[in-house]
């Protein structure tokens, strides 16, 4: 790999962030996973190619961060553990999981909006929300038309999006700057760009397509039943 080795703590060891942490241990990065009981995981850690410690220590010990939990524990991140550096917000708002939420039921707040409120520090990039966690893996991606496939990347600092766009790159993905931070949502859940497999053409028109307050049906965005 001829781009520096990072760390990269993964605050969550969930489908999402396992499967990013092994594409990043495959790259050459050093992987730090987290988890409430890391001794529980210390063996899926190691299977993958990571670390395992704690939220805290995981968040100290990423030169990147990446925040892979449900977003109804973003209280739980230590966020003075993050100041100043780049942290991917992967997270996004499911009410039946997170509770209901009126001010994103009624498109007055972007998910990343709020957590870059709640990490203030941090240079948060939306990234990696848009895509299943069982498309993650090079071996498990559905073809794409013209190429491999796009995801969308958000934020308001241009060298930490260039760094994250760097990454997708290291992993097989274009990435496509959606502009900033709060233009996220048009790649939050539900609307057209949102876990479609699909090419940077087709993303592009996807993403400028978006209606800030219309969704697509719930679950029309996967093309295969979730494993048990």
């Amino acid at each position: 790999m001829n781009e520096p080795r990072l760390s990269v703590g993964i605050l969550g060891a969930g489908e999402i962030g396992a499967a990013l942490g092994e594409l990043l241990a495959q790259a050459g990065h050093e992987v730090m996973l987290s988890s409430r009981h890391p001794e529980a995981r210390a063996g899926q850690a190691a299977a993958l190619g990571c670390r395992i410690g704690t939220l805290d220590e995981a968040a100290t010990f990423g030169d990147v961060v990446i925040a892979a939990l449900p977003l109804n524990a973003l209280d739980e991140i230590p966020a003075s553990a993050l100041a100043g550096k780049v942290v991917i917000d992967t997270m996004n708002y499911y009410a039946a999981r997170d509770g209901a939420i009126a001010a994103f039921d009624e498109h007055r707040e972007t998910t990343s909006g709020r957590v870059a409120q709640r990490l203030s520090g941090a240079r948060v990039v939306k990234a990696f929300n848009a895509i299943l966690a069982y498309d993650l893996p090079r071996g498990e991606r559905p073809p794409i038309e013209g190429g491999r496939r796009a995801l969308p990347v958000a934020g308001d600092d241009g060298e930490a999006k260039a760094l994250v766009a760097a990454l997708h790159a290291q992993l097989d993905f274009d990435a496509i700057d959606a502009g900033p931070l709060a233009e996220s949502w048009r790649f939050e859940r539900a609307k057209p760009a949102y876990c479609i497999p699909l090419n940077p053409t087709q993303l592009r028109a996807a993403l400028a397509a978006a209606e800030r307050d219309k969704e697509l049906p719930h679950g029309s965005w996967r093309r295969k039943p979730r494993p048990d």
